[in-house]
């Protein structure tokens, strides 16, 4: 090859190195910018849910614990109408963090959910028969603190999910 067609080749890709340097430039950091957004949108969909798992828990904890009261303070009759305001606003605040997590959160802590609902409201839907003066057949407040223990167990299940999906250790 001559000096003059090497000359000719190096222009060439000299040029087209010139040309190309901004495309490529450009590439590079579109691909970091959406690998930056990606981590980013994960990040934010993480702490969204760790988020509705701290409301879900607090609510549901705070729920089981008004139930809980209201159950003894029933059976000692000594029941109020603050009382029961009291458990009235802990039961929306309840129903609404739950309703709030059924977009973010996995199917698997709702199931658990669920299954927590399933005794905490069967206690509400008791407690209320009985201030009303219509327990069924074997409804009374020292029964129903009985039935309520169930939710323990189910608390924490629900509660050990919600770490293991957060990448919580033991």
């Amino acid at each position: 090859m001559s000096a003059a067609i090497a000359a000719m080749i190096t222009a060439v890709f000299g040029v087209l190195g010139t040309l190309f340097a901004p495309v490529l430039t450009h590439r590079v950091t579109s691909r970091q910018r959406m690998s930056e957004q990606q981590v980013e949108e994960r990040r934010r969909l993480f702490e969204e849910r760790r988020a509705a798992y701290i409301s879900m828990n607090r609510a549901t904890g705070h729920f089981h614990t008004l139930l809980k009261d209201a159950l003894h303070r029933t059976r000692d009759g000594v029941y109020t109408d603050d009382d029961r305001d009291r458990l009235e606003e802990g039961r929306r605040d309840y129903r609404d963090r739950y309703a709030e997590a059924q977009m973010i959160v996995p199917e698997t802590v709702l199931d658990a959910s669920r299954e927590l609902n399933v005794v905490l409201a069967g206690t509400d839907a008791a407690l209320k028969r009985i201030d009303r003066g219509l327990p069924r057949d074997g409804e009374t407040a020292d029964q129903l603190l009985v039935d309520l223990k169930a939710a323990d167990p189910k608390l924490s299940a629900m509660r050990r999910i919600m770490r293991q999906d957060l990448g919580v250790p033991d």
